[in-house]
């Protein structure tokens, strides 16, 4: 059965794309491409059609990880399209939220942090690299790469 995953951040040029690129790594790596379906977005619209930033592609450029996909801002209709949709932090899991008209609508419990699938973190956030150095980068890198195995595992599972 196709899944479809979704992953947000605040402008779509760090934190998600590198989650998206990760995702599509690891899927590819085990013959799962054709399961499912992946993207990401922004909850905010400040960078539509860039690429990601320079310096999350170079972090995940040196693990192999390609990161190709183009920014664009959430719309309310991902929400009934994607069967996933996992969140960077606290703030964007209320904007993405905000979208729902209904608060009592079964859509919500598809929406989550993305860190609820690490286990080897106590954090809650993804915390935004953009206006910190290189090591930021790496750190969002690792963050990701550990949720995101937790993620296939609750998909095999």
């Amino acid at each position: 059965m196709l899944k479809k995953v979704l992953f947000v951040c605040l402008g779509n040029i760090c934190r998600s794309p590198a989650a998206e690129g990760i995702f599509q790594k690891k899927i590819k790596d085990r013959g799962l491409e054709k399961s499912f379906v992946v993207d990401s977005a922004g909850t905010g619209g400040w960078h539509v059609g860039n690429l990601a930033d320079s310096r999350m592609r170079k972090a995940a450029s040196a693990r192999g990880i390609n990161l190709e996909s183009r920014s664009r801002q959430i719309k309310q209709i991902d929400l009934y399209e994607f069967d996933e949709i996992l969140v960077m932090d606290k703030d964007n899991l209320e904007a993405v939220k905000s979208l729902i008209p209904d608060a009592l609508d079964p859509v919500n419990s598809k929406i989550k942090l993305i860190l609820s699938y690490s286990k080897k973190t106590n954090l809650n956030e993804v915390p935004d690299p953009y206006y910190g150095g290189q090591n930021g980068f790496d750190n969002v890198l690792e963050l990701l790469n550990d949720a995101i195995d937790g993620l296939l595992e609750s998909f095999i599972d």
